[in-house]
């Protein structure tokens, strides 16, 4: 049986101390003409969008190796770039590198200068800590892991990135945006005196299913349906609503609060099992031992009041972050687009030979636990401190990574999957599965 993501994740943290005392890494740099080959890890909708965006970002850029736990997937992407007339000529995946199964990851790694970790978030802290053992510069996507075990690997993992001086940027893409940046620049400057409180809005419809195929194990369809499974995509709170809970955590420093609780449950994703064991309603309020506050509210239920957007009030007045207003007047916007903006930043940075360096580890694991904690106060009904949430062993995971391996939710006699009550169950974050 191949090794679960518990025993990666204990051998990772073992394997820090030993990584991080090398004297001499292998760090890659930009071949002399500037070619920087290109590996994708997971080829479904945001992995293919990651790849359009690095070749746009970088013209010497090449896409030479993809990789997908499903082989129908990754060779369907792979035609279907090698058939694109914008970036086709700039192609150069084969079919010795088009990979597929759980290891494909390592194979792509192997093959490339700079990974795109788009797979699954389940699967991010393996895939990340292997790319930085074999000194890969990374974009990866978010969030970055769906429990606190997850969490302290990715952050270990950004500890090696830096001593290696290995690029890494986060795919908390509004972080790139060229007019969100210009706010929060007013807001952190004083536009709106001190920050005192947050409001974040995720307020939107129901998301994809995909239906059980004639065949499948049931390892194979929650892979293929995995946003609606909680030890794959972390809940829509996490997978989705951390975009907004990352706006509040970069304009209070990226500092996370000391203590959480929420209310929130399933109304409306009732219908048909491939709605999986996750919530569609989520409130949230974090607090901060100064009295700051953020309140966050997500949904996913259809013909609802839709908002996607943050509230800042602050001493002096209140700011709106996406719809670019402070104090009631509008911020002059500009044309970016901030998915190519965060792959041109990565190239920029490894093209400089080392007098640029980024690494977004820090905050993009902060902010994932920040949703993680999120959920974990939902499902519970118990008010969490930070401290008892990321040290949680609490640890997601399947009994192996093979097709014939059993998840950690199975469906009952009539093919639903088990919900999480709050106050129904064992206290969250003391449960080890």
């Amino acid at each position: 049986m191949q090794q679960s993501r518990r025993q990666f994740l204990k051998a990772g943290a073992l394997g820090v101390a030993a990584a991080s005392s090398l004297t001499s890494f292998r760090t890659v740099h930009a071949a002399e003409n500037n070619v920087l080959k290109i590996g994708l890890v997971g080829c479904g909708g945001r992995g293919r969008g990651a790849a359009m965006d690095a070749l746009t970002a970088d013209p010497n850029a090449r896409l030479v190796a993809i990789g997908d736990a499903f082989k129908e997937r990754a060779d369907n992407v792979a035609r279907a770039f090698k058939g694109d007339q914008g970036v086709g000529n700039r192609i150069d995946v084969t079919p010795e590198t088009t990979f597929d199964g759980f290891d494909a990851y390592k194979k792509v790694i192997d093959a490339c200068d700079v990974v795109l970790l788009c797979e699954t978030p389940h699967f991010r802290p393996r895939s990340l800590r292997y790319a930085v053992e074999q000194g890969k510069h990374i974009f990866c996507e978010k969030p970055v892991a769906v429990d606190a075990p997850g969490i302290r690997s990715v952050l270990e993992s950004a500890k090696i990135a830096q001593e290696k001086k290995l690029q890494l940027v986060s795919g908390l893409c509004w972080r790139y945006d060229h007019n969100v940046k210009e706010v929060m620049k007013r807001v952190q400057d004083g536009a709106i005196g001190d920050v005192l409180a947050v409001r974040e809005t995720y307020l939107v419809g129901k998301l994809w299913t995909q239906a059980r195929r004639e065949g499948d194990t049931e390892m194979m369809f929650q892979l293929r349906n995995w946003y609606n499974f909680t030890w794959l995509s972390g809940d829509f709170n996490v997978e989705q609503h951390i975009h907004s809970l990352d706006k509040a955590m970069w304009v209070f420093g990226d500092k996370p609060p000391v203590a959480a609780y929420g209310v929130g449950g399933r109304m409306a994703r009732t219908e048909q099992p491939a709605y999986g064991d996750i919530y569609d309603s989520m409130g949230v309020v974090y607090e901060y031992a100064d009295g700051r506050t953020i309140y966050a509210f997500a949904r996913q239920q259809d013909q609802c009041f839709n908002d996607v957007d943050d509230y800042f009030i602050g001493t002096k007045g209140q700011a709106t972050v996406l719809r670019g207003v402070i104090n009631g007047e509008p911020v002059k916007k500009v044309e970016s687009n901030m998915y190519v903006q965060e792959h041109q930043a990565l190239f920029d940075a490894i093209h400089s030979g080392g007098k640029t360096y980024i690494n977004n580890g820090e905050y993009m694991a902060t902010s994932t636990m920040l949703a993680i904690l999120g959920r974990m106060v939902c499902y519970s009904g118990k008010r969490l401190t930070w401290d008892e949430a990321i040290n949680s062993e609490q640890a997601l995971v399947p009994t192996g990574y093979e097709w014939d391996a059993k998840p950690p939710t199975l469906p009952d006699e009539n093919g639903r999957y088990k919900v999480e009550i709050p106050g129904m169950g064992p206290v969250y974050h003391q449960v080890v599965r």
